[in-house]
């Protein structure tokens, strides 16, 4: 690592720190290798100055033996370090794609595909990398440069200072090539979300027209993830500068000094023996430090930092359980003027829409099918952004990490992964749950049947095994557990039975602190709230149960209150069983005298069938 990541730095030398074992072992086999290093220039040496030179081709030969077995030896040693080098960098791939995950089970990263296929990969060979090219010319440099200073001290006066000049001028560029590669990432990371997002929606864009303003906005990703290679690939030339002076000087300056070092006691085996340290083992290990550090170890940096920082990286760590506001403070949830469109042209699920709820608050959300309840739920959970508006939680934007870390999310089809129960209800917690919290948990929410069928909080869970109303369970008591005060279920309850359901809102009722929004699968969950928002298109209202009946047609009907001569057939809508919407009557607020089909028919002419000549909405 580099001085320009001093938290990271640290952060390294702790997880180096705990595998002293995997460290202690590779550092044994690095001082094998080396020994390879010192015999390919001292055994050279002093076959010709103690051998070849003097008449002695026995003890020459004796020499270029020992050589022969250190290079044995040095493999050996070489390979056995491969084995160290796997048990520091799986661990930590492992700590890398945890993080990933976690992030975007948690939060819903849009670039997890990114982070998860590409950079955690990047991570890996880099750290891989790294540990063995500084391994190996640490190692390797000692080596040599003990061999060099029993040959002839003078022989460093011609040797050293090239080299180091080559390192300072090499390191000076870490910081500035690892800004580069941070920010070639970002684009990355940045094009990989915007074409995700561009193919997951072409429908909508051929639909809409909105290919001219989707090409420029993905023309402008790709440019910027060019211009970010191309800034990173002229940093890259100054590593050549810097292997030149370190790699290539020291050899010239060797040979140009031969006469005077020859002239000083240096003898022709010293000299051939420092050749042979300068070529064979300095210049590889220094280019391999030069290409691995810069490259490598620059990239390294920038991934790790941020696959594993926590300044809005990761999901945050929060206080266990929600805890209610101490004094004045900001609404639990605040919409304002929030609209939004499934396209540019198309007409707004939300419009308009505000709404101020406090901490403590319980909204059910009622509406006919395909009215937005889901798509409401969505923009408060930040999985969609508003054409305009915002949403507010507890002061922070949606689009926060401060805002996620105070919602919860329970969708209709709940998400339950292989490990224990334990795990899976305390997933959303930075700690592990107490078990007399998680029994109290179930026993809240009615579950308790269901652990003890399951074989307790340790117990193992096969999901495929579950019910989908058991993953509910599961699903809506991981909420419950959760850190975070404002609950959102989305229909989360659609799989119990009516007494399994109320009893799982009156439990996120009373949660202490807790705010709880209901998208409504039943009318029943209206008449447990203290409010209802009931969403009509234009005609949107909130208020208690009483309030709405009273102003409300659409509240009435989905209730099924007969209302006088304002009734609606059939009195209990069909759509909990069948997914049909119910049928009104001529005399409902806004019938026009229409007449709306009951069964499939063959053609709907929809503007020319009504009299007025406006299009069905909520009639």
């Amino acid at each position: 690592m580099t001085p320009a990541d001093p938290g990271l730095l640290r952060r390294g030398l702790r997880y180096l720190a705990g595998r002293r074992g995997v460290v202690a072992r590779l550092l044994a086999w690095s001082v094998v290798e080396a020994g390879h290093t010192f015999a390919m220039g001292y055994a050279p040496a002093a076959a010709l100055d103690d051998g070849f030179l003097v008449g002695e081709p026995r003890t020459g030969l004796a020499w270029l033996g020992v050589a022969a077995v250190a290079v044995v030896v040095g493999a050996y040693g070489t390979g056995k370090t491969y084995g160290g080098v796997a048990g520091l960098v799986e661990p930590f791939r492992d700590r890398l794609v945890t993080a990933v995950v976690d992030r975007a089970l948690r939060r819903g990263d849009a670039a997890a595909v990114s982070r998860l296929t590409h950079q955690t990969e990047i991570a890996r060979d880099a750290f891989a990398g790294l540990v063995m090219v500084a391994r190996s010319f640490v190692f390797t440099a000692a080596g040599a440069l003990t061999g060099l200073f029993l040959l002839a001290p003078p022989l460093l006066a011609v040797v050293v200072p090239p080299l180091v000049l080559g390192l300072a001028l090499f390191l000076v560029t870490l910081r500035p090539l690892a800004r580069r590669q941070e920010a070639y990432l970002a684009a990355d990371e940045a094009l990989a979300a915007g074409f995700g997002e561009v193919f997951a929606g072409l429908r909508d864009v051929t639909a809409a027209g909105a290919e001219p303003r989707v090409r420029a906005e993905a023309g402008a990703l790709t440019e910027a993830a060019l211009q970010a290679s191309r800034a990173l690939a002229r940093w890259s030339v100054v590593r050549v500068v810097a292997l030149a002076l370190a790699g290539q000087l020291p050899v010239i300056l060797l040979l140009a000094a031969a006469p005077w070092l020859l002239d000083h006691g240096v003898t022709a085996g010293a000299l051939v023996g420092a050749l042979a340290y300068l070529t064979q083992s300095l210049m590889p290990a220094l280019q391999n430090l030069v290409h691995g550090l810069g490259t490598s170890g620059s990239r390294l940096a920038v991934v790790a930092r941020r696959l594993m920082a926590r300044d809005g990286s990761t999901a945050p760590v929060a206080p266990a359980g929600p805890t209610p506001p101490d004094g004045p403070s900001p609404a639990a949830l605040r919409l304002r003027r929030l609209t939004f469109a499934y396209g540019e042209h198309a007409d707004p699920v939300v419009h308009n829409l505000d709404l101020t709820l406090p901490h403590g608050a319980h909204l059910a959300v009622v509406g006919p099918s395909g009215v937005g309840k889901s798509t409401l739920a969505g923009l408060i959970a930040g999985l969609l952004r508003p054409g305009s508006g915002e949403v507010v939680i507890d002061g922070d934007r949606a689009d926060t990490a401060a805002a996620a870390a105070r919602r919860v999310l329970i969708p209709q089809e709940a998400y339950v992964f292989s490990g224990t129960l334990a795990g899976n209800l305390g997933y959303l917690r930075a700690d592990a749950v107490p078990e007399e919290e998680l029994r109290a948990a179930a026993e809240a929410l009615g579950m308790t049947e269901l652990v003890r069928r399951l074989g307790g909080f340790a117990a193992p869970l096969a999901p495929a095994e579950l019910s989908a109303g058991e993953r509910q369970q599961i699903a809506l008591a991981r909420a419950y557990l959760s850190p975070a005060p404002l609950a959102v279920l989305d229909e989360a309850t659609c799989h119990l039975d009516p007494a399994a359901e109320a009893r799982a809102e009156r439990a996120f009722a009373r949660r202490p602190g807790g705010t709880l929004v209901v998208i409504a699968h039943r009318a029943t969950s209206a008449r447990r709230a203290g409010r209802v928002l009931v969403m009509d298109g234009a005609d949107t209202a909130c208020g208690d149960h009483h309030e709405l009946l009273a102003r409300s047609p659409l509240y009435r009907d989905l209730m099924g209150e007969d209302g006088g001569a304002h009734g609606s057939h059939p009195p209990r809508p069909p759509r909990d069983a069948d997914r049909v919407d119910p049928v009104p009557r001529p005399g409902l607020a806004g019938d026009g005298g229409h007449v709306i089909a009951h069964r499939p028919v063959g053609q709907v002419q929809a503007v020319g069938d009504l009299p007025d000549g406006r299009p069905f909405r909520r009639e």
